[in-house]
């Protein structure tokens, strides 16, 4: 019995893994995502830095890192599926990922404001949203590229400080 009882749980989670776990995202910040060991990249999108902040239409500072977070997690609706196009310099999948309900989360990002694009494939959707004064393009912010590069020069100028 008590074999039997093993094997039933056994079974049960391996159920619960293939239904949930085996095809589940994270959300590590607005672009990337993570599927166990699997790091992706959404292509032809740059969101804000997690811990960036952007001034909203008021001119208040606010955490658009987070909120392009929270919005990417709104989208992981029912089954998503990321299609694979290469990889990126630093190993993660550059991919177009659909959700459950057939909406492509790459342009998703872009046409909400929460994220730019990044080469020519969603440039009609960033205008358009700029247009509308969406996500990031309420107020004033930096584009996540010049956030980025800021940052590895501050890093590199603290470390030679250090010398």
């Amino acid at each position: 019995m008590k074999k039997f009882v093993f094997f039933m749980m056994a079974f049960i989670s391996l159920l619960a893994f293939g239904a949930n776990g085996g095809d589940s995202y994270k959300v590590v910040d607005g672009d990337s995502l993570e599927q166990g060991t699997r790091r992706i990249r959404l292509f032809g999108i740059d969101a804000p830095e997690y811990l960036q902040n952007c001034f909203d239409k008021n001119g208040e500072d606010y955490r658009c890192g987070l909120k392009s977070t929270d919005y990417l997690q709104s989208l992981l609706v029912g089954k998503v599926v990321c299609h694979k196009f290469s990889r990126d310099r630093y190993g993660r999948d550059l991919c177009e990922c659909i959700n459950g309900e057939g909406l492509n989360i790459n342009r998703q990002m872009v046409i909400s404001g929460w994220a730019v694009a990044y080469g020519e494939q969603y440039e009609e959707e960033e205008k358009s949203a700029k247009k509308a004064n969406l996500g990031i393009w309420q107020g004033k912010f930096m584009r996540p590229e010049l956030f980025r590069a800021l940052g590895r020069a501050k890093d590199k100028y603290n470390k030679n400080k250090k010398r």
